[in-house]
């Protein structure tokens, strides 16, 4: 769950800040957030970690004799 916060930060860094968020393609929050995780130590799963495990595939919808199936199974059905 996202909570909001105020923060005061040197009036000169903002557009600075804005420029690099933008320049990365995400939000300054999501920086400031990114940042925050660095500095505490806190990390925040990956994709591939959040989904990982959710999806359960019936045998009979595997494809048979596919080896990018095969790959792509091994790699994330674990």
């Amino acid at each position: 769950m996202k909570s909001k916060l105020t923060i005061t930060i040197d009036s000169e860094l903002v557009p600075a800040a804005k420029r690099y968020a933008r320049s990365k393609g995400v939000s300054l929050s999501a920086v400031i957030e990114q940042a925050l995780r660095e500095a505490t130590g806190e990390s925040e799963p990956t994709f591939a970690e959040k989904w990982l495990g959710k999806f359960k595939l019936d045998p009979e919808d595997y494809p048979k004799d596919d080896p990018r199936f095969d790959y792509l199974a091994r790699k994330y059905l674990k």
